[in-house]
């Protein structure tokens, strides 16, 4: 049986032809467009959230920093010391009684301006009155003893150069002189005590001044041992004022002082805006409290107009010199860093440049600066924070500047 080898070419298969896709109707295709709407501009608002890249060697312009300037100027900038202290009455007296008695009469309003030596207060003269009289005629009496012993002594003397009395006669009689003479002298301190207690029956002010309250009524009996006075006496012109200032600022003053020159002192108010009264140094304290690093100064106001009273809370500027045609620039200006001071110049183009400075005195917002700038220039007071070396800047007008003519 004869075998014939199997074909191997692959049979033909039939493949049914795909179903023809019904066409999509026209209204069903607007879903699909606003999602592709929707799908194209979330990537383009994700694309723009990322941050740029820039390609190396492509410059990229930076914005320009909004900041506030000021221009360097020459001139004159006082040096002052400020401090803060209060007004003390220049003198205090309480003012008592020297002798024990009964007030009669009160001879000053509450609140009176009175000068030294006017009547304050009268207390009942007729005890002294009475002690006065006793002296004198106590007086009297021992001066007709001492008249009567002193002719005996002669005397005396006389019969002894006869040899009439003994020695010891004529002792005993210049005895009784000098007893005499001893009771006269004191007669005489005891009139004079008599009167000086009937001087003192009449209160008077020791010092010019205004008067307090009075702390007794009349009728009262008053003591020179008494713990209150009758009033208090203070004067107010001229009045001064104690202010601290740091040890550290007590050399310069110290010398100006001994080389006799008179400082200015100026007091204002606890505000320290409005201006109370001028006047001059005149001490610091011998010591520094170590507790605080400060010392006391003295300064003496006229006080003619009454601006000052006692107590009273001041603030105190202390004019130390007056820096002649120096370079002022604003110490808002002024930064510092670990290489010292230094402040943003603004140059031609709009860009700043760091300069080192060296700053001596400053004056409220002013400051001197030794070395590092020059008038003229204009250097950056505010919106240093984000400036570079190089940084390009926008200068606006300071917070209340009047607007420029024609902006």
């Amino acid at each position: 049986m004869t075998l014939r080898p199997r074909s191997t070419r692959p049979k033909s298969v039939s493949v049914p032809e795909p179903a023809a896709r019904p066409p999509v109707p026209r209204g069903r295709r607007w879903p699909w467009l606003v999602a592709a709407a929707v799908v194209a501009v979330g990537a383009y608002a994700l694309r723009a959230s990322r941050p740029s890249v820039p390609v190396a060697g492509t410059p990229r312009s930076a914005p320009a920093v909004p900041v506030v300037t000021a221009k360097v100027r020459r001139g004159d900038l006082p040096v002052h010391l400020s401090g803060l202290g209060n007004v003390a009455a220049f003198n205090t007296v309480s003012v008592k009684s020297r002798v024990d008695g009964q007030i009669v009469a009160i001879r000053f309003q509450e609140g009176q301006l009175v000068h030294a030596g006017d009547v304050l207060a009268e207390i009942d003269p007729r005890p002294f009155q009475v002690q006065l009289a006793q002296a004198e005629g106590q007086l009297a009496r021992d001066r007709a003893q001492l008249e009567d012993a002193r002719l005996t002594l002669e005397r005396y003397r006389a019969l002894w150069a006869e040899r009439v009395v003994s020695k010891q006669e004529l002792d005993d009689q210049a005895a009784k002189v000098g007893q005499f003479e001893g009771a006269v002298r004191a007669d005489q301190g005891a009139i004079d005590g008599a009167k000086l207690a009937l001087a003192y029956a009449r209160v008077t002010a020791p010092i010019t001044g205004r008067v307090g309250l009075r702390q007794v009524d009349v009728g009262n009996v008053v003591h020179a041992n008494d713990a209150n006075g009758i009033v208090v006496l203070t004067q107010l012109q001229p009045i001064a004022v104690l202010f601290t200032i740091p040890e550290d600022e007590l050399p310069p003053v110290a010398r100006k002082l001994a080389a006799g020159e008179q400082l200015a002192v100026v007091a204002f108010d606890r505000s320290g805006r409005t201006k109370l009264a001028e006047g001059t140094l005149l001490t610091t304290d011998n010591r520094i409290d170590p507790s605080t690093g400060t010392t006391r100064l003295k300064a003496v106001f006229p006080n003619d107009d009454g601006a000052l009273f006692p107590n009273q809370f001041v603030n105190v500027q202390l004019l130390l010199d007056v820096r002649r045609d120096a370079v002022v620039a604003p110490i808002a200006a002024v930064q510092r860093g670990p290489q010292g001071t230094f402040v943003y110049v603004v140059k031609a183009d709009r860009t700043v440049a760091v300069r080192p400075v060296t700053v001596g005195p400053q004056d409220g917002d002013d400051a001197v600066v030794e070395t590092g700038l020059v008038p003229d220039e204009v250097v950056v007071v505010d919106g240093v924070d984000k400036l570079r070396a190089g940084s390009v800047v926008q200068e606006r007008p300071a917070a209340g500047a009047m607007p420029a003519p024609g902006a």
